[in-house]
């Protein structure tokens, strides 16, 4: 891994990786083998991207996220802080992709309106997931592995198949919850508890 004059000084980025001069990369971040980074992007400090993942055009990454080989975020993506993205992984920016326009003619940019995925903070995406945008993906929930995402994830919810659907609750460290009465959920390994809500878990504050 060399340096590279996209980054901050302190970023590490791979002689065979595409960093836009107009990206921002954040200090500690590590960018590896043959990923693209594309003009404009945001990537926090602290972040792992790996090989052969792509990041379009004005994608924003948040401090400590960690992208796995060849996952492709789309813009305008937006990923807060802590997320995980499992490899190949692919988030979509497109409701009606098509090659050409009714005419027949190659679509360009001014053709079609980019619709962005956002995943909030601490959530993690498994390998090959597919996020439909535009959906939002709650704070510290997980999509499973090979999942379809066509709908917006609650906070702290696990969510599986094709398309997505919740199959339970997760704390902060992924492991699954556990129903404790009365619309409460208990960590197994922390303790910590969390009331049921209409948009999600929430940390109970005693």
């Amino acid at each position: 891994m060399t340096r590279n004059a996209a980054s901050s000084d302190a970023a590490a980025v791979a002689p065979s990786a595409d960093v836009d001069a107009s990206a921002r990369i954040g200090a500690g971040t590590r960018i590896w083998h043959l990923a693209q980074i594309r003009e404009d992007a945001r990537v926090g400090s602290e972040c792992n991207i790996g090989r052969g993942a792509y990041l379009g055009p004005g994608v924003t990454m948040g401090d400590r996220c960690k992208v796995q080989n060849h996952a492709l975020i789309y813009e305008p993506a937006v990923l807060e802080e802590g997320v995980f993205v499992g490899p190949a992984a692919v988030f979509t920016n497109d409701l009606h992709p098509r090659a050409v326009t009714p005419d027949g003619e190659l679509k360009s940019a001014d053709d079609w309106d980019a619709v962005g995925v956002v995943v909030r903070a601490g959530a993690s995406i498994g390998a090959r997931a597919v996020c439909i945008a535009p959906v939002v993906v709650g704070r510290w929930a997980m999509v499973a592995a090979g999942s379809v995402v066509t709908r917006d994830v609650p906070d702290h919810a696990l969510v599986a198949g094709v398309p997505a659907r919740r199959i339970g609750w997760v704390g902060e460290d992924g492991r699954r919850l556990v129903a404790v009465g009365d619309g409460t959920w208990r960590s197994p390994s922390s303790g910590r508890e969390y009331d049921e809500t209409t948009d999600g878990l929430r940390p109970r504050r005693d």
